[in-house]
């Protein structure tokens, strides 16, 4: 008789695996299918991806930097830095900058979801984020094995254990606003507490109704940097979502350690992509351009869907609408993909979504106009 076979040893991919939730956007497929198959084909107002064009000063940047044979560095060209802080000082109002103080990424949805590893935070240690949220602080957190806590108010939460805590403003998905009195009360307790604060801010430059403000200015931060670390992305500001280029601007201590931790990973932006940024950063008419073609499709998507019958909450700033018609979510998701127009169910944000939906308004003007038209029928 042969000897008994031992049994299969756990793999650690699995076993990382099954820490996550199931990927959301998965779910959606069948709800995708039902909207393509619509005579005019499908409007996709479900994930803020940009569709509208590269501005050509950013394209002939990366042609012009396409003779890269080199790796470049984690911490980027010192033209890179200096467009960074040169950024964040006049358009964050952030004070006394150096390069220390800027760190590029990757995209900053690989900073979220690998912050709290590269932070080196595991069991026992708290990841803080809103209870409406983007589902990678969830994942980012559960991905270092650390214990991921929801807030309505971060300054109720327990700070023992919480060594991460993170802003959103403008939010994805409401497109909520923190205030200044918010930001400053969040900070002055996360500072009394050791809580580090890293306030995502992509949505910056994407004010509708209020006029956002980072967790680096002078008026939130007391004109220090001191356990503040802000995101921000070109995805949404510059149409550069398929460049992957991001950066952390804040506490010099706190990006130090994270260039080291980096460095070793080899978390690099590509060298054409760094000159791309620079152009991108000088230059403010494209994107003055783009926010003028979100708002006008913004103003045509919030009066449509008002005159359906949705309420609309927040939705301030960002790039979305928060909207409900008082169902839970996937009635909503169903009933519009009837029509042809995919949108986000809210539950994908967290159990307090289950019955809004998100609608971006990152689609052509075309597929804007035909939305109008199917939710009028």
């Amino acid at each position: 008789m042969g000897a008994a076979s031992s049994p299969r040893p756990e793999s650690p991919r699995a076993s990382l695996r099954d820490r996550l939730p199931v990927f959301p956007w998965d779910r959606l497929e069948p709800y995708k299918a039902t909207a393509a198959a619509h005579t005019d084909g499908i409007v996709d107002l479900s994930v803020g991806t940009p569709v509208d064009p590269v501005p050509a000063l950013v394209r002939q940047a990366l042609t012009d930097a396409a003779d890269s044979p080199g790796y470049p560095t984690v911490w980027g060209t010192a033209a890179l830095r200096d467009a960074l802080t040169g950024w964040a000082a006049e358009r964050l109002g952030a004070r006394g900058l150096e390069h220390t103080n800027v760190l590029p990424v990757v995209g900053s949805k690989e900073l979220v979801a690998w912050l709290p590893t590269q932070l080196g935070l595991g069991p026992g240690d708290k990841v803080g984020y809103p209870r409406l949220a983007y589902p990678t602080y969830e994942v980012g957190a559960r991905l270092a094995g650390a214990e991921p806590v929801v807030y309505d108010d971060p300054t109720e939460l327990d700070p023992s254990g919480l060594k991460l805590l993170w802003l959103n403003s403008p939010s994805n998905p409401t497109g909520r606003v923190l205030s200044a009195d918010e930001l400053r009360r969040t900070v002055a307790w996360a500072r009394e507490h050791g809580v580090l604060v890293f306030s995502d801010e992509c949505y910056l430059e994407l004010g509708w109704e209020a006029d956002p403000v980072s967790v680096l200015h002078p008026d939130i931060c007391g004109g220090s940097h001191d356990g503040l670390v802000a995101v921000h992305s070109l995805s949404k500001r510059s149409n550069l979502a398929g460049y992957r280029s991001a950066f952390l601007v804040g506490d010099a201590a706190v990006l130090g350690d994270l260039l080291q931790i980096r460095k070793h990973g080899g978390m690099m932006i590509a060298a054409p992509v760094q000159a791309a940024t620079v152009a991108a950063l000088g230059d403010t008419a494209h994107v003055a351009e783009q926010r003028a073609r979100y708002a006008r499709r913004r103003a045509a998507l919030r009066g449509a869907f008002e005159a359906a019958g949705f309420r609309i909450e927040h939705s301030e700033a960002s790039l979305y609408l928060w909207a409900t018609r008082d169902e839970p979510c996937w009635d909503t998701v169903g009933d519009l993909a009837k029509r042809g127009i995919l949108v986000a169910p809210g539950e994908f944000y967290g159990p307090a979504g289950e019955r809004f939906v998100r609608i971006a308004f990152t689609a052509t003007d075309e597929r804007v106009d035909a939305a109008v038209r199917r939710l009028a029928e």
